[in-house]
C-alpha cells in the first residue's frame, strides 16, 4: 500500500494496530500515526490504548489518553478496560469517576471492565455497587456473565444463583460460569444438576463446561461418574481432554485416596504433566499422609518450576511434619543457592470499600491493638472447647511455646480478627489469601465460626473455603 503511494487512514491504522505483537512495532506505527495527523481519531486512539495495555505498557497507553481532551465514550472505555486488564482496581474507579464527571454515562462495555476489575481483587462490595448501576444502564449478556463471574469468585453463590435465574438470555459461557462457580464453592452435586439442565436447553458444552463438570465430581466424591464423563467427553461432546481436565481427574482420584491410581494416571497422560498436576497429587499425598509419594511429586514440581518458592515450601513442609529437620535444612539451602526467596503470607479483606492487607508478622495496621485483643479473646474461647494449635505447620525447629506464638500472627488469623470486629454481625467475613491456607488457620477458622455463629469465606489460590458452624465446605481436603 505504501509502495503504491496510497495514504493510510483511520481504518487502516485501526486494523494495523491490532496486528502489532511487539512493543517496538507498535511504537513505529504510533510514530506514523502522528506523522499522518490521525492521533486525535477516536478509533485510532482507542486501538493505541488497547494495544499498549496488551503489550504490557500501560504508561504509554495513559499518555495517549492524557495527550488531549477525550470527547468520546469509546476512548474512555478503552482506558478503563486497559487499567482493569492491568489489575489496578483503585485506578479503575478513579477513571470511572472521571468519566462520569466528564459527562459520559457508562455503558455495557464500561461496566464489564469495572466488574472484571472487582473480580480480580475479589471486591464484592464494589461489585455490588456496579451491579446496582447496571439497572440504570441496562445489561447485555456480557455484563450478566461478568456478574456471574464476580459473585462466584467472591464466594457469594446465593447472589450468583439469583443473577443467573434472572437472566433472560444465557449462552454456554453463562452456564459454564455458573456451573464452575458452584463446583468451586463446594456444591458439586448442584453443579451436576445444573449440567443436566444445560443439556436440556440444547446448548453444547465446551472445554470450560467439562472442567466444571469434572471439578464438581471431585468435590462430590463421585469417582465413577467422573471417569464416565472424562472417557466420554470427546466422543459425546466433541471436547478433547486438556491439562485442566487431567488435573481435575488427579484431584478426583486424590480426594478419594486412590493415590497410586492417580500417579499411574499421570504417567499415562497423553500430554506432558505440568507443575499444577504434580502439585495436585502432592496435596492429596499430604492429606492422606503418603510421605514417599509426596516427596516424589514435590521433586517433580521443583524440576518444572525451579524458581517458584512455593514448591520448596511444600517439600519443606512435608519433611517438617515428619520431623525430618535435616531434609528441611537441605531444602532451605537449595533455595538459598538458587536465590529463591519465600513469598510472605498475605491476606486481604474488603471492609466498607477499603482493602486492608495483612502480612505474616506485620503489626503495622492502625487497629493492631484491637486486632490482638480480639485474637487473644478468640484463642481463649476456642481453647476452652478443644482447639489445640497445630505446630506441625511451623517449619522451624522451635520450642512449642515459640511455635504457638508464630502461628498466632499468620495473616489470615489477623484478617479474620479484623473482619469480626469491623463487619456487622449477620454478614459473612470474606478474605483473600495469596498462598494456600495454613492447616492450623483452617482449624482455627472452624472453631471461630462455631463459637461466634458467623460465616467466614477464605479464598486461596487453590480453593474456596466456606466456614460455618464449625465445618468447612472443602471437607478438610485442600
Amino acid at each position: 500500500m505504501h509502495r503504491e503511494g496510497i495514504m493510510p487512514n483511520m481504518y487502516t491504522f485501526s486494523a494495523i494496530l491490532r496486528a502489532c505483537g511487539k512493543i517496538r512495532t507498535l511504537e513505529q506505527v504510533h510514530a506514523l500515526i502522528l506523522e499522518c495527523g490521525l492521533e486525535s481519531d477516536v478509533f485510532v486512539r482507542s486501538a493505541l490504548i488497547d494495544m499498549y495495555a496488551k503489550n504490557g505498557d500501560l504508561e504509554s497507553g495513559l499518555r495517549v489518553f492524557n495527550e488531549m481532551e477525550t470527547g468520546d465514550r469509546v476512548v474512555w472505555n478503552s482506558i478503563i478496560g486497559a487499567i482493569a486488564q492491568n489489575g489496578d482496581v483503585v485506578k479503575v474507579f478513579k477513571f470511572f469517576a472521571r468519566m462520569k464527571r466528564a459527562g459520559f454515562f457508562p455503558n455495557e462495555a464500561t461496566l464489564t471492565s469495572v466488574l472484571r476489575a472487582c473480580t480480580g481483587l475479589v471486591s464484592l462490595e464494589l461489585g455490588q455497587q456496579v451491579h446496582a448501576l447496571s439497572f440504570k444502564t441496562g445489561r447485555d449478556l456480557i455484563v450478566n456473565n461478568a456478574l456471574l463471574d464476580l459473585y462466584s469468585k467472591c464466594g457469594s453463590l446465593e447472589e450468583a444463583s439469583l443473577a443467573f435465574d434472572k437472566m433472560v438470555e444465557r449462552d454456554v459461557i453463562s452456564w459454564s460460569t455458573m456451573l464452575l462457580g458452584m463446583a468451586q464453592n463446594g456444591h458439586g452435586k448442584g453443579a451436576l444438576n445444573l449440567f443436566e439442565r444445560m443439556k436440556e436447553t440444547g446448548i453444547k458444552p465446551n472445554y470450560i463446561t467439562m472442567v466444571g463438570v469434572l471439578f464438581a465430581c471431585s468435590h462430590a466424591g463421585l469417582v465413577n461418574d467422573g471417569w464416565n464423563y472424562f472417557k466420554s467427553m470427546e466422543k459425546i461432546y466433541g471436547v478433547k481432554p486438556g491439562k485442566e481436565h487431567y488435573g481435575c481427574m488427579v484431584d478426583l482420584l486424590g480426594r478419594a485416596g486412590c493415590l497410586e491410581e492417580a500417579a499411574n494416571f499421570i504417567r499415562e497422560m497423553k500430554c506432558e504433566p505440568d507443575a499444577v498436576i504434580w502439585r495436585t497429587l502432592l496435596g492429596a499425598c499430604r492429606v492422606h499422609q503418603n510421605v514417599e509419594l509426596a516427596i516424589h511429586a514435590a521433586k517433580r514440581v521443583i524440576e518444572l518450576e525451579p524458581e517458584h518458592e512455593g514448591n520448596y515450601i511444600l517439600l519443606s513442609n512435608i519433611y517438617a511434619t515428619s520431623s525430618r529437620w535435616d531434609n528441611v535444612v537441605e531444602v532451605r539451602r537449595e533455595m538459598s543457592e538458587r536465590g529463591v526467596r519465600k513469598e510472605p503470607g498475605c491476606s486481604w479483606i474488603d471492609v466498607e470499600r477499603e482493602i486492608h492487607v495483612f502480612v505474616l508478622g506485620d503489626t503495622s495496621h492502625p487497629r493492631m491493638e484491637a486486632i490482638v485483643k480480639e485474637l487473644n479473646r478468640l484463642m481463649g474461647r476456642i481453647k476452652d472447647i478443644g482447639y489445640v494449635p497445630d505446630t506441625n505447620f511451623v517449619l522451624h525447629d522451635l520450642e512449642d511455646e515459640q511455635k504457638e506464638e508464630a502461628l498466632r500472627y499468620h495473616s489470615e488469623k489477623m484478617a479474620m480478627a479484623f473482619g469480626l470486629i469491623s463487619i456487622p454481625k449477620g454478614r459473612p467475613v470474606r478474605i483473600m489469601k495469596n498462598l494456600r491456607i495454613c492447616g492450623d488457620c483452617h482449624i482455627f477458622a472452624k472453631f471461630v465460626t462455631k463459637i461466634e455463629n458467623r460465616s467466614i469465606v477464605i479464598r486461596d489460590p487453590m480453593h474456596f473455603h466456606h466456614f460455618k458452624d464449625g465445618e468447612c465446605s472443602c471437607g478438610d481436603y485442600w
